[in-house]
């Protein structure tokens, strides 16, 4: 887990520098969830950045929690996953 986050301040980004340079995009449908009291809600627009980087349709809110969203919103996000697995 902690390696998980290493690398997103590390080698993921060059990563994703190359997947950009290149035009690549994620190719499925992607649900975005974010907590409004996250930094994610105060730094960016998930739903714009993901628009961009992705060549399937991006849906998604923001829920009423912090950065913990399923151990803070379970019954929410289970609900939207379901409705986003189902179709």
């Amino acid at each position: 887990m902690c390696e998980d986050y290493r690398a997103s301040a590390g080698i993921d980004l060059a990563h994703d520098r190359h997947s950009r340079e290149r035009g690549e995009k994620v190719a499925c449908d992607m649900l975005v969830l974010w907590g409004e009291r996250g930094v994610v809600q105060r730094m960016f627009q998930p739903l714009a950045l993901w628009q961009a980087q992705c060549a399937g349709t991006v849906s998604g809110q923001t829920l009423p929690c912090g950065h913990y969203m399923p151990e803070e919103c379970p019954t929410e996000v289970a609900q939207l996953l379901g409705q986003f697995m189902v179709g």
